[in-house]
C-alpha cells in the first residue's frame, strides 16, 4: 500500500497533469502544475506531521528540479532527456554500491517495511541487498534505454514512455527484487520467513492459590 501510494504521488498524477496541461493549455501550466503538485504533496506531509519517506523527498525534488530547468529553458524536450540522465545516474549509484559492499537498498527498504534491527547487520540479507541492488541498477539501465528510443518517436510517446512503460517497469523490478529476495530468505537455515502479524503468545496460566 505505501509503494502504492507514493506510485501514484511521485509518477501517476504528475504524469497526467503534465500531459492533459500540456496539450490544453500549453507548456508553462503544465510545468508549473508539476512543481505546485510535488510542493503541495511533501508539504501536506510535513505540517500534518506524518512520515516523510526518503523516496518520496528523493522523487518530489528530482521532479520539481527537472521541471524548473525545462521552464528555464522554456523546453519539454528537456523535461525528458533528464529523466534518461537521471537513470543512467541512478544505474551508476546502485550498482556502484553493490559492487563496495554498501547497497542503498537497504537503506531505502526501511521506507516500505520495518526491519528488525537485529536483522540489519545479518550477512545473509546483507547479501541480498547486494543482488537486489545490482537488479535494480540493471533495470535503470533498461529504464534509460527505453526513454530513449520512445524519446525519437516525439514527445507523446515520451509522456506515455515516462508515465505508463516505465511505471510498469519499476513495478516489474519490484516484484523481480521481491522474488530474488524471497528465494533467497528461503535458503537461510536461520531465518525464516512469514507474512503477517506475528502471532500473540499464549499468557503463562496463573500459579495456583496456596491454602
Amino acid at each position: 500500500m505505501r509503494a502504492a501510494r507514493l506510485f501514484a504521488e511521485t509518477v501517476l498524477v504528475p504524469t497526467g497533469l503534465l500531459y492533459i496541461l500540456l496539450h490544453t493549455a500549453g507548456l508553462l501550466p503544465a510545468l508549473l502544475a508539476v512543481i505546485g503538485w510535488s510542493v503541495i504533496t511533501v508539504t501536506i506531509r510535513w505540517v500534518s506531521g506524518r512520515h516523510l519517506p526518503g523516496t518520496l523527498l528523493v522523487c518530489s525534488g528530482a521532479m520539481i528540479a527537472r521541471a524548473s530547468v525545462a521552464l528555464a529553458l522554456s523546453s519539454a524536450l528537456v523535461y525528458f532527456v533528464q529523466p534518461v540522465i537521471a537513470s543512467v545516474f541512478m544505474a551508476a549509484l546502485f550498482l556502484g554500491s553493490a559492487l563496495l559492499g554498501r547497497p542503498i537498498t537497504k537503506r531505502l527498504a526501511r521506507d516500505f517495511v520495518a526491519l528488525p534491527a537485529h536483522l540489519r547487520h545479518h550477512p545473509g540479507l546483507h547479501k541480498v541487498f547486494v543482488q537486489t541492488a545490482a537488479l535494480w541498477g540493471i533495470g535503470r539501465l533498461v529504464d534509460a534505454g527505453m526513454s530513449m528510443g520512445f524519446l525519437h518517436m516525439g514527445l507523446d510517446a515520451a509522456v506515455l514512455s515516462r508515465g505508463v512503460f516505465s511505471g510498469i517497469l519499476t513495478a516489474v523490478m519490484v516484484a523481480v527484487c521481491a522474488a530474488w529476495g524471497f528465494r533467497a530468505l528461503r535458503k537461510m537455515p536461520d531465518l525464516s520467513f512469514r507474512i503477517g502479524l506475528p502471532k500473540p503468545t499464549a499468557a503463562p496460566a496463573a500459579a495456583p492459590a496456596m491454602a
